[in-house]
């Protein structure tokens, strides 16, 4: 047991470096979810609540999440296309190590997006400095994790090219599925049905109402938790399989 937990700290570390040294992904990953913050909450937030920073921010912390998946997998597509994956392959490190370093590595970057979308946001609404800000950023790192574990799938399935083609289902998922850029009042019974049984929405809702305070506790808390976390750790057992399998074949 200790000496896996020792390869995984010693497989985050590296992570972590090659993460520091593709410094535009950062960028990118940071500066256009809180570009989107600023600017729809100065064009609508006097149009619709849904715009109001107390439900702006947390809906932007989760939407950033998406990229995760397009940035977690490219960083291991790339890892596979340069062998060095390979190479590692040799090592006694089992696959499910491998899996939750990528995962770890990528908490600091999750830390620094919830703390600093909700920090913009509270310099515009400062009502949004509460208790409930504090809640909703220690779920954030609850939401980000099925976000990271499909980037892990589609980063040991698809190679470096066709990674962001992929990933772009999930951040669409989140843009159009979640309900944060536009109200879901009149939508159809079908279409919300087919909302809630996915992770999007219920992600979004998760640190929402962390935010703004919990009505009901089973199904403004509990459910979309639930839901949440059976897509994750589904995500993260195919994420283990499938890179087992990859390592099998090499």
């Amino acid at each position: 047991m200790r000496k896996s937990l020792m390869r995984i700290l010693t497989l985050t570390g590296r992570n972590l470096k090659e993460i520091i040294r593709d410094p535009l992904s950062l960028v990118f990953t940071l500066g256009f979810p809180l570009f989107l913050e600023v600017l729809f909450y100065f064009i609508f937030h006097d149009m619709t609540s849904q715009f109001e920073m107390k439900y702006l921010a947390p809906g932007i912390v989760v939407f950033s999440q998406s990229f995760l998946t397009l940035f977690v997998g490219i960083l291991l597509a790339t890892d596979r296309n340069t062998s060095f994956l390979t190479r590692l392959y040799v090592s006694r490190a089992k696959s499910y190590e491998f899996v939750l370093a990528y995962g770890l590595a990528i908490l600091p970057l999750i830390a620094v997006q919830s703390v600093l979308f909700f920090i913009v946001g509270g310099i515009i609404d400062n009502s949004i400095f509460q208790v409930g800000m504090i809640f909703a950023i220690l779920l954030a790192f609850v939401t980000s994790q099925f976000f990271i574990a499909i980037g892990i799938l589609l980063g040991s399935i698809c190679n470096e090219k066709s990674v962001g083609g992929v990933s772009s289902i999930v951040i669409a998922g989140q843009s159009l599925l979640s309900g944060m850029w536009f109200p879901i009042d009149g939508l159809n019974s079908g279409i919300l049905v087919f909302m809630k049984v996915l992770p999007f929405k219920n992600a979004t809702m998760l640190v929402q109402n962390a935010m703004n305070g919990i009505g009901d506790m089973f199904y403004d808390f509990g459910l979309p938790l639930i839901v949440v976390i059976a897509y994750t750790v589904v995500a993260y057992i195919a994420a283990v399989l499938v890179f087992g399998h990859k390592m099998k074949n090499k």
